[in-house]
């Protein structure tokens, strides 16, 4: 079997230019898999360099060394080295990244913020609007809100429209960092519950979860950054 998540070797260095050119290694020789349907955790403390690995997976941050083959067939692509327009390509097709925070256009509806992912993969505005309003109402986003745009919401119902635009399009990769931060108890069995899906579904999931009953229901295995 192929893995969808494929690390090899990777090595990601900062540089200080503005205190004198200081150099230090977060990332070091780093290597792992993740096969379709598992859900692998990055643990470690804080500092370790678990969030500095999201970031590379989804090309945010380019690498010292290393290789990160990302999907499977012929669709597989070292994002560590690929064109800009490829790794467009790879977050529209590939990719799913739920972030700790949500960074939206201004005056966006939080409907369209949500469909956004569908309709750049061609679904039709009445299918992804659907979908879209399915998953909302799942998180718990009150119906009057749907129209707004979410800048202006709380840290939680901004978790959970970014979670909805994450999961709509059930793509084969998903990036979660913290995706249950800011979450009361049920919402956070309804991520765990898109989680648990996902996975049934095929998705090659890398998480940082620090809430420990959370890591425990969705985790395969964990990753040592230590």
């Amino acid at each position: 079997m192929t893995a969808m998540i494929d690390v090899q070797n990777l090595t990601k260095t900062f540089t200080l230019h503005n205190q004198g050119g200081v150099s230090f290694t977060v990332l070091d020789n780093v290597s792992f898999q993740v096969n379709a349907g598992e859900c692998v955790a990055l643990h470690g403390n804080s500092g370790s360099g678990k969030s500095t690995l999201m970031r590379s997976l989804y090309a945010n941050y380019k690498v010292h060394s290393g290789q990160i083959w990302l999907g499977s067939g012929d669709e597989r692509i070292n994002i560590a080295v690929a064109e800009p327009r490829d790794i467009l390509r790879l977050r529209d097709q590939t990719i799913g990244y739920v972030s700790q925070f949500l960074r939206v256009i201004p005056r966006v509806s939080t409907l369209d913020v949500v469909m956004e992912p569908l309709r750049r993969k061609g679904v039709g505005r009445e299918q992804a609007s659907a979908a879209a309003k399915a998953l909302l109402e799942r998180l718990n986003i009150p119906e009057r809100l749907w129209s707004l745009s979410p800048s202006t919401f709380s840290g939680g119902e901004q978790q959970r429209v970014n979670i909805a635009r994450g999961f709509i399009a059930k793509l084969p990769i998903l990036l979660l960092d913290e995706p249950t931060a800011s979450l009361d108890a049920a919402n956070r069995q309804v991520v765990i519950e898109l989680i648990t899906e996902a996975k049934a579904n095929g998705a090659a999931i890398v998480g940082i979860f620090h809430d420990d009953d959370v890591r425990s229901d969705v985790a395969d295995r964990l990753i040592d950054m230590t």
